[in-house]
């Protein structure tokens, strides 16, 4: 039935691309995207609340506490197996295999994505998890644009457009947030992009905006309506707030990568893995039951009038009523959950950072501010620090300050907050920028050089192919030869560099013509002068494998127009300045977004 239905779809996608021009064909898949990044969203979001308030409603009439404990084991266990059974034995978790994607990869993303993404975040988060599912959605949409545009022969550039409404209506849908959906696919993944291409994005967030909040409950979505009014007095503090939501970043995301590669140096099987790291995730959900799952409830929670319900049904419920005894349970859950999200995914889980970002720093702020009042020292809007953390800590670990000041605004329905938004989100991504070059996902990519950065000609840099611009058919002279032969090969081929090699075809030098055109018109000193008499030393060397940047970083650097080769440490070829900077142009061309 299905296949029918999608192939009737197919057949008038196909005659409207027919008949319409190709922006207007891009204005019309940007809907189509939208639409489906949106049911994704749809279907996570739906299944995720189910089971918490499942989990809620068991644990409410039973009253077995560790019922919250025991899920996520079940939920991690399920996911290796779907990953093992269904999906190949291997599954590319979180935002970076986007970047990559687009980097590396023609902005081809594999047709698994469309619906991997959707089955093991489900089952990782919507049974406890302590990850978040706006990675999967980002992802699960920007699959939907690439394999979309692949269907109907696009061009590099308009998947890569495409991938970007997937990712903006994925964001938009899950927060109902239009803007801050243009924003993250602008700001974090499509950091090249011209103004014409924000139409179709937006076009995209809008849409899959609209999609969740027609078929989407209200009660699902992180939202907020009751906020208290921006005193510019608290303007010291909210300075405060950027600093620590900084510095918390920081600590996040270094605590993160050390988790993640402690479970990926274990030498056990997949299923004993999962078992190990869930059960440790178990009994910090057992002491810290708002770990469980994406933890949006207890963001609401701290935002409300009555923080105390926090304790309710966890181990500390008779403090329910002592502000000390909350703030230290908040302290604490703010400074475990790197752990309890590095494990989810570490053992096998799948989720992302997003959701654990904003958990994060709705407890950073409710802590700050909480304890300011309570040490005495002002008389802080707790509502108002809870909302304006999470804007710092989510800019500070994805560098994107934009997308965390307008997210905030967009969910809490309107801009009084602008001017703490954007003194908080500034100062905790430069905070986070001074130790941290590159965002928490971005990190390891860049560092291979295999993702986009905000540096443009590192970008394009990176997409091109040391081997593919590598000449190999110059001719080669030996040492010991007098200028003769030299000469001989001149007159017989357009080269006006040589290779000095010896009899193994090691590299020893090379000779330009522009440093011996007097000498050859001597008939005396070609005769008896050698080679190796007039020959330059190597001022600059490259390998084939080497990057493209730190290719020209050796054109500028030696100021010569042509760099030789030495593969296995034996005269491979030459790069030619020209041909570099030739292809540099044509793929800087192809890969514009306009």
């Amino acid at each position: 039935m299905f296949k029918k239905y999608f192939s009737k779809l197919h057949i008038i996608i196909a005659i409207a691309q027919s008949l319409l021009t190709p922006k207007q064909f891009i204005f019309l898949s940007a809907v189509l995207v939208g639409i489906s990044s949106a049911l994704a969203v749809i279907v996570l979001k739906t299944f995720a609340h189910w089971v918490f308030l499942l989990a809620t409603y068991i644990n409410g009439i039973l009253k077995l506490g560790f019922i919250n404990s025991i899920l996520p084991i079940i939920g991690i266990m399920l996911t290796v197996f779907v990953v093992k059974r269904v999906l190949g034995g291997t599954i590319q978790k979180g935002t970076s295999q986007i970047l990559y994607a687009v980097a590396k990869k023609a902005s081809i993303i594999p047709q698994k994505q469309m619906y991997a993404q959707i089955v093991t975040s489900s089952l990782t988060v919507g049974l406890g998890g302590s990850a978040g599912l706006e990675s999967p959605i980002v992802v699960t949409g920007a699959a939907f644009g690439s394999n979309y545009a692949q269907k109907y022969k696009l061009s590099y550039k308009d998947r890569t457009l495409l991938i970007g409404c997937g990712v903006s209506a994925g964001i938009a849908a899950a927060f109902n947030a239009p803007i801050a959906g243009v924003l993250f696919a602008v700001e974090v993944l499509l950091v090249d992009v011209s103004i014409a291409a924000f139409t179709p994005i937006m076009i995209a967030a809008a849409t899959g905006a609209l999609v969740s909040v027609i078929a989407l409950d209200e009660t699902i979505l992180l939202s907020f309506r009751q906020q208290q009014n921006f005193d510019y007095h608290n303007i010291i503090f909210y300075i405060l707030l950027g600093l620590f939501t900084g510095f918390i970043s920081i600590y996040y995301s270094r605590n993160f990568q050390k988790v993640e590669h402690y479970f990926n140096q274990l030498k056990i099987s997949p299923y004993k893995k999962a078992l190990y790291g869930s059960s440790v995730l178990a009994v910090l959900i057992f002491i810290f039951p708002t770990l469980f799952g994406e933890g949006y409830e207890s963001i609401k929670t701290l935002s409300d009038s009555d923080p105390g319900k926090l304790l309710e049904n966890t181990l500390f419920s008779s403090f329910r009523d002592n502000s000390w005894a909350l703030l230290l349970f908040v302290g604490c859950t703010m400074m475990v959950k790197v752990f309890a999200t590095g494990i989810t995914l570490g053992s096998g889980g799948n989720g992302g950072n997003f959701a654990p970002s904003l958990f994060l720093g709705s407890y950073v702020g409710f802590f700050f501010s909480k304890f300011i009042n309570l040490i005495g020292l002002g008389n802080l809007p707790v509502s108002n620090f809870t909302l304006v953390g999470m804007a710092g800590i989510l800019s500070g670990l994805f560098h994107a300050p934009l997308t965390a000041i307008f997210l905030i605004a967009e969910i809490t329905g309107g801009y009084s907050l602008m001017i703490p938004l954007m003194i908080v989100s500034s100062i905790s991504f430069a905070i986070s920028r001074r130790f941290e070059k590159h965002s928490m996902d971005l990190k390891n990519l860049a560092q291979k050089g295999h993702a986009f950065t905000s540096n443009k000609d590192t970008n394009v840099l990176s997409t091109l192919d040391t081997n593919a611009i590598i000449q190999t058919d110059f001719l080669t002279i030996t040492a010991d030869e007098n200028l003769e032969k030299l000469v001989d090969l001149i007159s017989h081929s357009n080269q006006v560099i040589f290779a000095v090699v010896d009899e193994d075809n090691r590299l020893l030098g090379i000779v330009h013509f522009n440093t011996i055109r007097e000498i050859i018109f001597n008939t005396y000193r070609v005769k008896y002068t050698k080679v190796k008499d007039i020959m330059m030393a190597l001022a600059e060397i490259v390998t084939p494998d080497e990057s493209m940047e730190s290719v020209m970083n050796k054109f500028e650097k030696s100021k010569v127009a042509f760099l030789p080769v030495v593969k296995n440490g034996q005269y491979y070829g030459f790069i030619s300045k020209s041909v570099a900077l030739e292809t540099y142009r044509t793929k800087l061309k192809s890969m514009t977004i306009d």
